[in-house]
């Protein structure tokens, strides 16, 4: 089987995106203010800005004198809490892009485990392509791990849990509920069960990525059988541990806030991010000139996996929604009452992008096999689900103070160019068949 050449060009794109997301990144975080002084002078900024109906309250801010000004604003507090989200900020950009990304290639190892659990037989023409994803799954885990180990060290801020003072009942900052939640939510078992879900998830891919290419050179089904049955376990351990991390890394941005639905919510965006990457570097590949045995019901599958998921996701969606919106527990309930003020564009284009597009352009079998349809909705989809991890980060650690600017577009572009990098390059070293699944003549020949 030809081996995947990966073309200088794409190379080239990749490393010029990497370039060009750090240095946008690395402006994001100069550019952020590192005084109150400098907060104050942004406020006061955007509020000539807006000009006009405001004029007569700066008039009767300035007659009162600056120190009226701040005691309207809150005092220092005010601003040393905005100060606090600025800063936040780029910290925050950079986790969610990190995150994106990390998700993609863990959901693609989760599908990929599904197929040899399953023993399906349309997939295994796939495989190369899934391994290739999911090598940039250690890269993405050191990075994530590094992130939770600056949180942890008080780097930033974006972790509001874990500022000790919280939980010191002699302190000014008490959070009494915060403290309740202590037993889970503290630094050390934070680090303790992040280091054993990224082991545990890598330690996966690597043997299983080493049984598939022992099995090319098999004269029997020893490794498949092998990898069959480490599946099935992986499994086991991936949905409890994926709830868990959700928890962690994820839904104590809002501590004072949970859901029962939370892991199985990120585990759809998830899948459905996972699958539309298949499916667009699997159209990709077969446009060089690759995957020859890949045809169209191929591509129909995986498209229906992408609607299917997209449906899932909105059920989960709607069902955290109307629950929490319903029952109106104030604790409960503020959750989507900040989104819904504050993020009101990302909240409902999020919503649309990721449920209402899929279905009216997925639903119709015919465009299911259309390369450049499935393309064009795969696009959107991710383009949502970051926006839908984005509304899960930004609101519980920038509150307010959210743009989409350099930080934002630096750090996908960044990420960007080193998935598309390290995935490429990961398939330009193997056979892109796994010619010793034992289905691989029922994959080649899939048609219905």
């Amino acid at each position: 089987m030809d081996m995947y050449k990966l073309p200088s060009k794409l190379r080239l794109f990749a490393l010029i995106f990497m370039v060009v997301g750090a240095g946008a990144m690395i402006y994001g975080f100069m550019d952020a203010p590192s005084t109150i002084e400098e907060v104050k002078e942004l406020e006061a900024k955007s509020h000539d800005a807006h000009g006009g109906g405001h004029g007569d309250d700066h008039a009767v801010a300035d007659a009162h004198g600056d120190d009226h000004a701040d005691d309207a604003h809150g005092g220092d507090e005010h601003y040393e809490h905005v100060l606090h989200q600025m800063q936040n900020r780029p910290w925050s950009a950079l986790y969610i892009a990190s995150f994106f990304f990390f998700m993609i290639a863990l959901g693609t190892l989760a599908f990929y485990a599904i197929q040899h659990a399953s023993q399906a037989g349309w997939s295994p023409v796939l495989f190369r392509v899934m391994e290739g994803i999911t090598a940039y799954l250690p890269w993405a885990s050191a990075i994530i791990l590094i992130l939770l180990a600056l949180s942890v060290a008080h780097v930033n801020h974006i972790f509001h849990w874990m500022d000790p003072d919280l939980v010191k009942p002699d302190s000014g900052k008490y959070d009494k509920l915060i403290a309740g939640k202590s037993g889970w939510l503290n630094t050390t078992g934070f680090m303790i069960r992040a280091v054993i879900y990224l082991l545990g998830y890598n330690a996966y891919r690597y043997i299983s990525a080493k049984w598939s290419l022992k099995q090319d050179d098999a004269t029997d089904n020893r490794w498949f059988k092998k990898n069959f049955k480490l599946a099935a376990g992986f499994l086991v351990f991936f949905i409890y541990t994926e709830s868990m991390m959700s928890w962690d890394w994820i839904m104590s941005f809002d501590p004072h806030w949970f859901s029962t639905l939370f892991g199985w919510y990120v585990f759809a965006g998830m899948m459905v991010s996972a699958i539309t990457v298949i499916a667009m570097i699997t159209i990709y590949l077969k446009s060089q000139g690759y995957l020859e045995f890949v045809n169209d019901s191929h591509i129909h599958d995986l498209a229906k996996f992408m609607f299917a998921f997209s449906i899932f996701w909105t059920y989960l969606w709607f069902s955290q929604f109307m629950l929490i919106w319903y029952a109106n527990i104030p604790e409960e309930v503020t959750y989507f009452v900040t989104r819904i003020e504050d993020y009101k564009l990302p909240f409902f284009g999020m919503l649309a992008m990721n449920f209402i597009f899929p279905l009216l352009i997925l639903m119709n079998s015919d465009y299911k096999r259309v390369n450049w349809f499935v393309i064009m909705a795969g696009i959107v989809i991710l383009a949502g689900h970051y926006i839908d991890v984005f509304n899960m980060v930004m609101p519980g650690t920038v509150g307010t103070s959210w743009f989409i600017g350099w930080p934002e577009i630096g750090s996908v572009l960044f990420f960007l160019g080193l998935f598309v990098f390290i995935v490429f390059t990961a398939l330009s070293k193997k056979p892109l068949l796994a010619k010793g699944s034992p289905f691989m003549k029922e994959s080649k020949h899939f048609h219905y």
